[in-house]
Formats: C-alpha cells, sequence, structure tokens
C-alpha cells in the first residue's frame, strides 16, 4: 500500500498500473457480530465510536464493469450515522440480499460491512468491458450502484429495482484505503481541489442536486421562494448555494448564531434562527398548529409577504407537518432522509385543498450527479468542507455528525497523510482562488 501511496503523492499516477494490487487493505467497518451492541438504547445513547472498527480486510475480486480505486479521501454521511448505530435497520440484510443477486455479487455478503459513500481518489485497476477509465485517472465517486438490467432504469437509472446506494446497501465502501465500485459511478476530480475537498460533496451535492434543479425533483426556477432546513448543513449548505446560483430566494433555517452566520457568509439574507426563535412544532407526540401558522408568519415578514414556492425538506418528522403547511398554493415539497424520523405526519387538508405537492427524491442519477460534478469543477457550486479526522477516528467523525456538532461536511482522510494534497498542477489558479474565497466565508475566516 505504501508504493501505491507515494506514487500518488509523487504525481506519478500513471505509475500506479505496473503496481500489484494489495491482498488486503484497511477498511472502517462494522462487524455482523455486533448488530445487538445497541439494544434497549435511545438512538442518541447510540455511540459510533463503538461500533466502528478499523480492521485489515480482504481486497475483493475486481468483477466486469467494475474499478478498484486507492482512496485518498472520504467524507461522512448521515447513511453511515444509520450504518454504525445499525438503524433503522442493520445494513446486513441489505449485504446479504445483494449477495444473492448473482454470482459476481456474492462476495459483498460478509461479516463485515466496510462503509462509506464518497471517494476522491486514483484508479488502481478496471475490470472486463470498462472503457471509460484506466489506471491512474484522478476521480471522485458517486454513490449510485446499479445493474441496469431492467428496462425500468434506462430513463432514469434511481428508477431501477436493482439501484443500491453505494457503500450502505453495497460493501467495500469508500472509507477505507481501497474501494470497490461500478465504471459507472466514476467523474473526474474538479482539478483544483485538495483530496479531502474533492471527495466531500459527492452525495450531498448530488442529492441536491436532483432533489432542487432536476426535473425528476422541484425543478427550481429563477425567484422562487426555497425553505431550506438545515441550511448550513452537509445537505442544506449546497441546496443554498443552489438556490443563490440558480436565482432563487432562499430562506435559510438553522439553528444556531454559527450557523446563521455561515449562511450569511455564503450569500443568504432571509435566515431563521429555530432555536432562538423558540419554535415547537410537537407538543409531546402531538404537533402544534398555532407553532406552524408562527412560523409561516415569520416567512412572509421575511419575503415581503411571499409564501414558500418549494420546501428542502430532509429532517423529517420532527419539520414535515410545518413543510406542508407553509408552503404556498400549488408549490412543492421535496423530501429525502429524514434524519429525526421517517414516519411523518402533516394535516392533509393543507395538501390536497391548497393543490401542494409532495415529491420524493432519492439520491441522483449519473447524469444528474454529472452536472452536479460539473458545476463543482467549474468554480460554481463549492464544498463546505469544515473538517477532517484521520481513517481512524471514523467513529469520532462519524459522532460528530450523529450529534449535529458540524457544520457543513466532515471528511476523512485515508491514504492521504495529511490536508492539502491534490490540487492538480494544471489546474487554473484562478478556480483556486475563487473556492479558497468561498470557503474561508463559510469557515468565518
Amino acid at each position: 500500500m505504501d508504493d501505491i501511496r507515494n506514487a500518488i503523492l509523487s504525481g506519478e499516477y500513471t505509475a500506479v498500473a505496473g503496481l500489484p494490487v494489495p491482498d488486503s487493505y484497511r477498511g472502517m467497518v462494522v462487524r455482523k457480530d455486533e448488530v445487538d451492541m445497541f439494544e434497549g438504547m435511545t438512538t442518541r445513547e447510540k455511540d459510533p465510536r463503538k461500533s466502528l472498527h478499523l480492521q485489515e480486510v480482504p481486497t475483493p475480486e475486481l468483477g466486469p464493469g467494475e474499478a478498484i480505486v486507492a482512496v485518498m479521501a472520504s467524507a461522512i454521511n448521515y447513511n453511515t450515522v444509520w450504518t454504525s448505530i445499525f438503524e433503522p435497520v442493520s445494513t446486513f440484510g441489505f449485504l446479504e440480499r445483494y449477495g444473492r443477486y448473482s454470482s459476481l455479487t456474492k462476495k459483498h455478503d460478509q461479516p463485515y460491512h466496510v462503509v462509506g459513500s464518497d471517494l476522491s481518489g486514483v484508479v488502481l485497476r478496471t475490470g472486463p468491458g470498462v472503457t471509460k477509465w484506466k489506471a491512474g485517472d484522478e476521480v471522485v465517486a458517486h454513490c449510485l450502484s446499479v445493474e441496469l438490467e431492467d428496462a425500468a432504469g434506462h430513463d432514469d437509472t434511481m428508477m431501477d429495482p436493482q439501484q443500491r446506494i453505494w457503500g450502505f446497501e453495497t460493501n467495500f465502501g469508500g472509507l477505507a484505503e481501497l474501494a470497490l465500485v461500478k465504471a459507472n459511478q466514476l467523474m473526474p476530480k474538479p482539478g483544483h481541489l485538495t483530496w479531502e475537498e474533492a471527495a466531500s460533496p459527492g452525495l450531498v451535492n448530488c442529492t441536491a442536486y436532483r432533489q432542487l434543479v432536476s426535473h425528476h425533483g422541484a425543478n427550481m426556477k429563477q425567484g422562487d421562494v426555497v425553505l431550506v432546513w438545515g441550511a448550513s448543513g452537509g445537505l442544506g449548505g449546497y441546496a443554498t448555494q443552489y438556490a443563490l446560483n440558480g436565482g432563487a430566494i432562499p430562506v435559510c433555517v438553522v439553528s444556531s448564531p454559527e450557523k446563521a452566520e455561515i449562511c450569511r457568509r455564503m450569500g443568504a439574507e432571509l435566515i431563521i434562527d429555530r432555536s432562538a426563535e423558540g419554535y415547537r412544532f410537537w407538543d409531546g407526540d402531538k404537533q402544534n398548529p398555532k407553532e406552524w401558522k408562527r412560523f409561516g408568519a415569520r416567512i412572509r415578514e421575511l419575503t415581503g409577504g411571499e409564501d414558500v414556492d418549494i420546501v428542502f425538506e430532509h429532517p423529517g418528522r420532527e419539520t414535515f407537518g410545518a413543510s406542508v403547511y407553509v408552503t404556498k398554493r400549488g408549490g412543492t415539497i421535496t423530501t429525502c432522509a429524514s434524519t429525526s424520523g421517517y414516519m411523518h405526519e402533516y394535516d392533509n387538508r393543507y395538501l390536497w385543498m391548497n393543490l401542494k405537492r409532495i415529491v420524493s427524491s432519492h439520491f441522483a442519477n449519473y447524469k444528474e450527479s454529472w452536472e452536479a460534478n460539473r458545476l463543482i469543477a467549474k468554480g460554481m457550486i463549492h464544498p463546505t468542507l469544515s473538517k477532517a479526522y484521520p481513517l481512524a477516528e471514523t467513529g469520532q467523525a462519524t459522532f460528530d455528525v450523529h450529534r449535529n456538532l458540524h457544520q457543513g461536511k466532515v471528511g476523512v482522510l485515508c491514504l492521504a497523510p495529511e490536508e492539502g494534497l491534490g490540487v492538480h498542477p494544471g489546474a487554473a489558479s484562478e478556480l483556486r482562488d475563487k473556492h479558497l474565497d468561498a470557503i474561508n466565508r463559510f469557515r468565518g475566516v
């Protein structure tokens, strides 16, 4: 593994083609024999630092249409939190079902699960049938793993019945020294970004693009008022950027003055600090419509009397009733994730009698992911990375996301020995300067 790391760090990317693929590598795993370790605990009490382990695992066999990538950096997503606390179900059920799909996928059914749905790195090997990518290519990966053997997936790959989220519903994910991906997950690494910066947008950037911009999601247009929950976070931070970049008017909902300031530095002007203003959408196990109304009035106060065209919804249970209420007649609530709970409740009268729409959104197809990555490469959307941990401290990084102690995305250094490496020598300096200006504003530097 040291030879691979050294070749990449010296910029000799093509040299990796001549290096042997290691028989094993270090990956961050959860273990099948520990799925009951948090039984009886509340969600908040469950600690990813106890369930995530760095261990040596065998390198999987490379199959047709696949690639092995030397992972320089990765990042934490909420699906890693779910995996690590075994909620809402253990991911080993996903791996068992995928293992039964074919003789080629059997390798995914293991007593360990190498997690992680983001990466940046260098292609080490490609399998039979791969023509677009070769060893030595600098890449990032999006997290849609799809078989594409069913007609349903050929209009929109997210509709394929064998669509899975890599590193969550498949094994050999990105929080490791090596990763196994399908070749149609790969995209060019933006040259002006470091390894950790390039690894951080993948899942959340593509998710936000489809949910907000794509015709499969809200199909946002100029002038739309867009309510963004968690607007400074890993997912909401990209939604805020897309709203601003696309000529919409974001109303940013955050939970602290510090996060409100992050939104202002991104260029947003309309901000609601829900903690400071004391919104309580639930009274015990019942929702409080008076609080929905107070929230709606606050939005109209900020927008000059206008209601919300689009709600970018991802907290789920805690906020969904309010989201449906405050959306304008004929407006759209786009929903994914449900990080506060997936059993949503809302008053259907406000939906059906006002012709509102709820649009479900789940990650993105390859075209949407490519377009989202292109905007990163052009310096129009910027990774909101706030901190990077070494691979051995992935448990702490995941704990931070679980407890909402982070801002933006939390990165993980895999083969990269330190932050700040990986900017391509030929990258345009003005792109790098533009990115640094944006990220420094995000961090308050």
